[in-house]
């Protein structure tokens, strides 16, 4: 980048229309002040991380929030933290709002009358050639600076601060963009990606996916225009007009921008709820699926008639014991004591399958299925007896994740005070879903998943949709299984239940080698506090 003197310097009070000062905000707002600053600005900005996302929906702020967050580092010393901030913006008029905001925040926050710059900046061009295109910047008494620049990655690859990429799905080549500014993290710089969405193909997509798989760094926030106006949206505005805020008002309000929108709903949800377009549809493939199966591994079976219930509660242990000591021990002597287990488990007590799976974590970070334990009409005790048999007898069980929602939260809650910090009780809410669905699906396309040698266990996993740009089975499946009963795909949950649990940060735990076996009676034992690193894979 070549320093130029500045060709035009405008003071922030006399700026001309096409050069708003922070797009339309009063001259003493102070950002800081009661009802300003909304739940998922302050979350943003009190995230720190090198690298993060903001999947938005529009006008949610989130641009305003990171303004402000840029005059504060830049208005430091370099003692306390201040750096340069480089804002990289789809279109030329984005960076001068941008700018425009750090011009208000300079004076109400940080106490300086500073004057917006219009530089010469040059941008050179794919085929060597240079030319000089209009750039904006702030400069701070510490000595740094926030510009507006272009977002060609050849002239991002020599800035060193903290780079801002808004609209990130809008640029011409985020992937060149993003890769362009790594360099900055060698010397402490910060990178923040902001966009609304631009369809599910779009890098911008496919760079939250990847971190929602922890195949990069980046922390993802999920902002979609429903979370901003529960966190105030509504009532800020009308603070910003002057208006006094009601319910009947806000109603109208938030109709207007989506009745806005007409028979577009694909439009709406994206660019409102942030779900990209096209995001409907399977999840996986047959092919996917089939390319990951174990064929030395069976699913495990056991159902049980409703006389069952009718039976003393010793008779009941002593059926629920014998299929363990029949079915289950085989299987849990064969697992490898030096490797790593880990549990998911999707409850049901009628109708549905509970399906409980076992992985061995490998030194290679594929989670490879070793027994899948599918239960029907087995009584609530049994299940629990039976859950407590498999855990105790688990080599180094790492931990386990179970499902919390319904009639699953008494088991998780058992587990978890057996078990302590290893067992995770999961509710399986829509953001939960959102933030962990698409790494299970992306582990049969690198195979770091195995599945059991089964069709009821493949056709489970079709049954992953996307339903409203989240992965899920939909609440309204149901199919039939080769035995003839229904199913609503619970193998799949429990085993993305599963690479949950395998993907939490550093258990610790105590571990005694498999009861009764001969490892345990010749007085084997384990360290009590092992600490097995983060296994989420492509870190």
């Amino acid at each position: 980048m070549t320093e130029a003197q500045p060709v035009l310097s405008r003071d922030p009070n006399a700026l001309p229309g096409a050069l708003p000062i922070g797009a339309e905000i009063p001259e003493d707002q102070d950002p800081f002040a009661d009802g300003i600053l909304m739940k998922h600005q302050s979350d943003w900005l009190a995230d720190q991380s090198p690298l993060k996302i903001a999947s938005k929906g529009r006008r949610t702020g989130i641009t305003y929030a990171e303004m402000l967050d840029a005059t504060l580092i830049a208005a430091a010393s370099r003692q306390a933290g201040g750096d340069n901030v480089f804002y990289i913006g789809d279109t030329k008029d984005k960076g001068r709002e941008a700018i425009g905001y750090v011009a208000h925040f300079a004076k109400v926050v940080a106490g300086e009358l500073s004057a917006i710059e219009e530089f010469l900046f040059e941008d050179e061009q794919t085929d060597g050639s240079t030319k000089y295109i209009s750039a904006y910047r702030v400069r701070f008494a510490s000595g740094f600076r926030v510009e507006a620049l272009s977002s060609n990655p050849a002239n991002i690859r020599g800035l060193q601060g903290i780079v801002v990429i808004d609209e990130a799905a809008f640029h011409r080549d985020v992937r060149e963009v993003i890769d362009a500014v790594n360099a900055l993290l060698i010397w402490g710089g910060k990178v923040r990606v902001i966009s609304t969405h631009n369809g599910i193909l779009n890098p911008f997509n496919e760079l939250i996916t990847e971190a929602l798989a922890g195949k990069n760094k980046f922390k993802v926030h999920q902002i979609p225009f429903q979370a901003a106006v529960d966190n105030g949206l509504y009532e800020r505005v009308c603070l910003v007009r002057g208006r006094t805020p009601t319910p009947e008002g806000k109603i109208a309000w938030e109709g207007d921008i989506r009745g806005a929108y007409g028979t577009r709903t694909a439009k709406m949800r994206q660019e409102l709820d942030a779900i990209p377009t096209d995001a409907e549809g399977a999840a996986l493939t047959r092919v996917m699926i089939e390319r990951v199966v174990d064929r030395s591994v069976k699913p495990v079976r056991w159902q049980l008639g409703d006389d069952f219930k009718s039976l003393s509660k010793d008779a009941r242990a002593r059926v629920q014991l014998d299929f363990c000591e029949r079915e289950l021990k085989p299987l849990l002597d064969k697992l490898d004591p030096d490797r790593s287990h880990i549990l998911g488990q999707d409850f049901a007590r009628t109708g549905d399958v509970s399906s409980l799976r076992i992985y061995e974590l490998g030194s290679d970070l594929v989670r490879r299925i070793k027994i899948p334990l599918e239960m029907r009409n087995i009584t609530f005790d049994a299940q629990r007896d039976t859950l407590f048999y498999i855990c105790d007898r688990l080599p180094r069980f790492l931990g386990g994740a179970i499902d919390a929602t319904g009639n699953g939260a008494a088991q998780a809650e058992a587990a978890a005070l057996k078990y302590g910090e290893r067992v995770q009780e999961v509710k399986l809410t829509v953001g939960w879903y959102q933030e962990n669905a698409g790494a299970y699906v992306e582990a049969f396309g690198d195979q770091t998943v195995t599945v059991a040698a089964d069709e009821d266990e493949v056709r489970d996993h079709q049954a992953l949709q996307y339903v409203g740009g989240i992965i899920k089975v939909p609440d309204d499946h149901r199919n039939k299984g080769q035995d003839g009963l229904d199913r609503h795909g619970d193998t799949a949950i429990a085993g993305m239940l599963a690479w949950y649990a395998s993907r939490q940060s550093n258990f610790t735990y105590g571990y005694e080698p498999a009861r009764g076996s001969d490892r345990h009676d010749h007085g084997e034992r384990r360290s009590r506090s092992t600490m097995y690193p983060d296994l989420r894979g492509g870190l």
